[in-house]
C-alpha cells in the first residue's frame, strides 16, 4: 500500500497492542560482568496503530528480556527480577494501547518516553515491595512496543521504515528533540534523522564475535561436558568455520590480572588466525580510571601488536552516569571509550561527552526512537559509534542490523545469538539465513524486503504461544 496525501494524513497513533512471551535457552553459558546467563526471555509486542484517514495496520517489535544486563548485582533472584520485567511489559502494553499522541514513530515514540514511560516506571516501584526496576530495564521492556511503532508505520505508509526518516514523512526536524552542547556551533533546524543515517545501506556488514566470560578458547580447555549439537565450541573453531575478523572480549573489571591474562590470551589466538580487532568490555564493574589505565599500559609496553588491535574500550564504569561522574578523559586519550549501558538518551551522551567519553555503543533495545536520537546527536558532535548486540534472536536480530547497516559504526555490529542459542531463530533463519549465520566474518541482510522492517512475517512459520495480554483492537 503506497502512501498519499500530505504529512497529517500519516499521523498515526496506536489504538490496540498485544503482549507475547518467548523463553530460550542458551547451549552454553554466557558471563559478563558479575552475572551469567543460562536463559532469556523474549518480549514479542503487537501494535496495531490508525491514521487520520482511518485506515489501519499493524507493527510488530521484540527484545530479549536481559535480566542480567538492566539489572545486575542484585539480591533479587533471576526469576524475581524476570518476573518483574514482564509485569512492567504489561503495564506499558495498556498504555500504549491508549496513548492519545498523534504523528510520526519519532514524535510518538519521543513523547511515550517523555510523558509517560517516568511515571510508569515511578507507579510500578511505588507499588511493589523491594529493590526498584532500573529505568534500563524499563527502556527494555518499553523498546518492543517502540519498534513495532516504527515497524507498523511503514507498513501503513508502504514504504521501508528507514525511508521514513526524512522531511517527507516527518512534522518536525530534529531541533524539536535535540539540543547542541554548549561548547559548539552547531543546528539541528532543518535536519531528521536521515541526515545522520546510511539513506543506501550495504548488503554485508562486518560481524563482531562476543567472547564470553566463561568462553571456551581452545582444545585446552575442553573438559568433555561441552554441547555436541554440531555448531563450534571454542573460540578458535568459531574464528575458524565464521572467518571472523573481529572479537568482542567480555572481561571482570574487579580482577586486573585475569582481564590482562585474557586479552593476551584472545589476542594471541586471533593473531594466530588472522583476527584483525579486539574490543575490551568491563560491563559497568570498574570504579577508577586507574584500572583500565594499567591495563592499557601494560599491553603497550609488553604486548604492542595486541594493544594495536584494541580500536576502542566498552563501558568501563557504573551505568548511572547522573550518579558516577567519573572524569575518564585519561582512558579516551589511549583508546576510543564507548558508553552502552550509561546511554539511555541523547541527554546521557551529553554528559558522558563533557566527562570525556568519545563513542556510543546504540542498542534498539533501548528503543528505536532513542537510538535514532542518540546516532543523531553523538555523528553530529562527532562521536564514533557502533551498534552493540543484547544477543538478539528471532525478530530482535532483524531491527538490530537494520540499525547496524543504517548507522556509520567504525566497523560493522556484534551479532552473538548464533553463538548462543542459534535454534531459538531456525524459523527465521530459512527465510533470512544470511541474517543468523556469519560467513567470511559477515551478516548478510539482502532477504530483508518490504515496507516496516522487512521482517517478511507471512513467511515465518513460527508458532507463537497465545498472548500474555492484550488491549484495545488488534487487526
Amino acid at each position: 500500500m503506497k502512501s498519499n496525501g500530505s504529512r497529517k494524513a500519516r499521523r498515526i497513533r496506536s489504538v490496540g497492542a498485544e503482549l507475547y512471551f518467548i523463553p530460550v535457552e542458551t547451549r552454553v553459558p554466557l558471563k559478563f560482568g558479575p552475572e551469567t546467563v543460562t536463559r532469556v526471555t523474549c518480549a514479542r509486542a503487537r501494535l496495531s496503530v490508525r491514521d487520520a484517514g482511518g485506515r489501519r495496520a499493524e507493527g510488530w517489535g521484540e527484545t530479549p528480556l536481559s535480566v542480567q544486563w538492566v539489572w545486575p548485582g542484585s539480591e533479587l533472584s533471576y526469576e524475581a527480577r524476570r518476573d518483574a520485567m514482564k509485569d512492567f511489559c504489561r503495564l506499558l502494553g495498556e498504555a500504549w494501547a491508549g496513548f492519545p499522541q498523534a504523528g510520526h514513530p519519532l514524535k510518538v515514540g519521543h513523547r511515550f518516553l517523555q510523558s509517560r514511560l517516568p511515571p510508569l516506571l515511578e507507579e510500578f516501584n511505588e507499588g511493589r515491595a523491594g529493590e526498584p526496576l532500573p529505568r534500563l530495564a524499563g527502556l527494555i521492556c518499553c523498546s518492543a512496543f517502540d519498534l513495532a511503532l516504527h515497524d507498523a508505520y511503514g507498513k501503513l505508509t508502504g514504504v521501508p521504515t528507514y525511508e521514513t526518516y526524512n522531511s517527507a514523512y516527518m512534522e518536525r526536524d530534529l531541533a524539536a528533540y535535540l539540543t547542541p552542547a554548549e561548547d559548539v556551533d552547531i543546528s539541528f533546524q532543518g535536519k531528521y534523522p536521515a541526515d545522520f543515517l546510511h539513506l543506501d545501506p550495504p548488503e554485508r556488514i562486518p560481524a563482531w564475535h562476543l567472547v564470553g566470560g566463561e568462553d571456551i578458547l581452545d582444545s585446552a580447555g575442553l573438559t568433555g561436558g561441552e554441547p555436541d549439537d554440531g555448531y563450534p565450541v571454542t573460540l578458535a573453531e568459531w574464528i575458524e568455520r565464521d572467518g571472523l575478523n573481529c572479537l568482542k572480549v567480555k572481561l571482570r573489571g574487579t580482577d586486573p590480572r585475569w582481564d590482562y591474562e585474557r586479552l593476551v590470551r584472545v589476542g594471541e589466538i586471533g593473531l594466530n588466525r588472522g583476527v584483525d580487532w579486539l574490543t575490551s568490555d568491563f560491563n559497568c564493574t570498574v570504579k577508577d580510571p586507574a584500572y583500565v589505565e594499567d591495563i592499557l599500559e601494560r599491553l603497550m609496553k609488553n604486548r604492542p601488536r595486541i594493544y594495536a588491535m584494541i580500536l576502542y574500550v566498552e563501558q568501563p564504569f557504573p551505568y548511572d552516569l547522573e550518579n558516577n561522574r567519573i572524569d575518564v578523559h585519561s582512558i579516551s586519550a589511549r583508546k576510543p571509550l564507548f558508553m552502552d549501558e550509561s546511554a539511555h538518551d541523547w541527554r546521557t551522551v551529553r554528559l558522558g561527552r563533557k566527562l570525556g567519553w568519545t563513542g556510543v555503543a546504540l542498542k534498539t533495545c533501548k528503543t528505536q526512537t532513542g537510538a535514532l536520537l542518540a546516532n543523531c546527536w553523538a555523528k553530529a558532535h562527532g562521536m564514533s559509534l557502533m551498534v552493540q548486540d543484547l544477543t538478539n534472536p528471532m525478530l530482535a536480530q532483524i531491527t538490530h542490523l537494520l540499525l547496524g547497516a543504517h548507522v556509520d559504526t567504525l566497523i560493522g555490529v556484534e551479532t552473538n545469538s548464533m553463538q548462543f542459542y542459534p535454534e531459538a531463530s531456525a524459523p527465521e533463519a530459512k527465510v533470512h539465513p544470511g541474517l543468523y549465520r556469519r560467513r567470511e566474518g559477515e551478516v548478510e541482510l539482502s532477504t530483508i524486503e518490504g515496507p516496516g522492517f522487512g521482517y517478511r512475517l507471512d513467511e515465518i512459520d513460527r508458532d507463537l504461544p497465545a498472548p500474555d495480554a492484550g488491549w484495545g483492537v488488534v487487526t
